[in-house]
């Protein structure tokens, strides 16, 4: 299980502690948890929020209408762990969305999101909300993935998870398509991709009609 980001220094228990002097601004920071499919991104991102919410903090919780896979108004991780979410077309309707007292901020499968929500969660962070941000680096073509790559450079802490590679055991960052058409965004599970290590990960090619 992954340490809480700084928890060799003590950070986050000072973070649930609050600042010293009630005229410091609250400690406001971006968390990433990136990696390919299988790699238990959703699972970590509840496990933080649920320990924010045992600290009495006021959070909420986003995902992206686009991924469709499970019911709306909840987050469904693979181990089956829910959390009730709110889902959101863009980014611009998260911020028309966000509470004012809000402290802790969760958003899962942030790749299917647009561009702009790198400069949002730049902006909570700075008015000292804590941002945590789960979803895909990669695309299928091992390309950055959307608002991903801006978001991993704007980070304070970044959490890289991996999953097992079918093939071979070891480690795998990658989502394998097997299965579907050429787009970049193909919402699907096991059966359309396969977690894969860099030696076992292969060019996709769709079947041929007929």
């Amino acid at each position: 299980m992954l340490a809480e980001p700084g928890a060799a220094l003590g950070y986050d228990l000072l973070s649930l502690m609050g600042p010293a002097d009630p005229h410091d601004r609250p400690r406001g920071r971006i968390e990433v948890i990136a990696g390919g499919m299988f790699s238990g991104k959703s699972e970590e991102l509840v496990r933080r929020l649920r320990r924010a919410l045992i600290a009495r903090q006021r959070i909420q919780v986003f995902k992206p209408v686009a991924d469709d896979r499970d019911p709306p108004g909840v987050l469904v991780t693979r181990d089956n762990r829910e959390l009730a979410a709110e889902s959101v077309a863009d980014s611009a309707e998260l911020r028309r969305r966000l509470r004012d007292d809000v402290q802790v901020v969760g958003i899962d499968e942030a790749q299917f999101f647009d561009l702009e929500l790198a400069e949002l969660v730049t902006e909570l962070a700075d008015r000292g909300v804590r941002v945590i941000v789960a979803g895909l680096d990669q695309d299928y073509r091992r390309q950055p993935f959307g608002p991903m790559p801006a978001i991993l450079a704007l980070a304070e802490y970044v959490d890289k998870m991996h999953a097992v590679c079918v093939r071979c055991g070891g480690a795998a960052h990658y989502s394998q398509r097997i299965a579907g058409g050429r787009e970049q965004i193909q919402v699907g599970d096991t059966g359309a991709y396969e977690a894969r290590c860099r030696a076992c990960y292969e060019t996709y090619e769709p079947a041929r009609p007929g």
